[in-house]
């Protein structure tokens, strides 16, 4: 498993980069594709859509289930990683690469761990 420094992750599991200090960006962690298996759909959110912080923004189908993707901050869409729509895999080959959506004016953030503290969560 690979678990980023530079991130800070959801007990959800999904990652979070933030770009300054109200833009992020948020995507699934390797261990969450890992576990999912083959993914084959994802229902995007909307640009402009307000997500908060432990609520649902979209979901994502693998081969064994359809699985909601948690927001870890509050704010704004911004931006949707729109060629996710086509290739629904590059969450499997790529995780950290592959970002779901750009998140701005954020204003709250949920439970958020390190990296270490994600890697030993992920081995409870």
């Amino acid at each position: 498993m690979n678990y980023p420094a530079e991130l800070k992750y959801s007990k959800d599991h999904e990652w979070v980069k933030m770009l300054d200090g109200s833009t992020a960006l948020v995507g699934i962690t390797d261990f969450a594709q890992s576990e999912l298996g083959d993914l084959v759909f994802i229902n995007l959110p909307q640009e402009g859509d307000e997500v908060t912080a432990g609520d649902s923004f979209c979901d994502v189908e693998s081969v064994k289930a359809v699985s909601d993707v948690v927001s870890p901050v509050t704010g704004v869409v911004e931006e949707v990683n729109t060629a996710l729509e086509d290739e629904p895999q590059k969450l499997n080959e790529d995780p950290y690469g592959a970002w779901i959506v750009k998140i701005s004016n954020v204003s709250a953030f949920g439970e958020l761990l390190d990296a270490g503290e994600y890697e030993a969560f992920t081995q409870k």
